[in-house]
């Protein structure tokens, strides 16, 4: 075998690349599962007037640790029930009313 073929053998298989997204937490009530919903904006592609859309998705959140109106990073992730496919990253910026209201 050529040097370039036993390099490849050795390394493991490169894992695709995963969709990521930052979105604000609509829903903590499940447990260990957030409802987040990402705001998309682009150009009506007629009328280019600046179009707002909403997603919402399902993501596991495994410490409990996002609340209402946080916003947070998420990333697509294999199946974890019939609707959650995506996982929390991180919390990327605390709720400050809600955790006012909360003390």
């Amino acid at each position: 075998m050529s040097e370039n073929q036993q390099q490849q053998q050795q390394q493991p298989a490169a894992r695709g690349k995963r969709k990521e997204r930052v979105g604000e937490v609509i829903s903590n009530k499940m447990n260990k599962t957030i409802v987040v919903r990402v705001e998309r904006r682009f150009p009506h592609p007629r009328w280019r007037k600046v179009v707002t859309a909403y997603s919402r998705f399902y993501a596991h959140d495994e410490k409990n640790e996002a609340q209402v109106g946080d916003r947070v990073r998420i990333q697509e992730t294999r199946p974890l029930s019939k609707t959650k496919r995506w996982r929390l990253i991180s919390v990327v910026e605390r709720n400050e009313e809600a955790a006012a209201a909360a003390a």
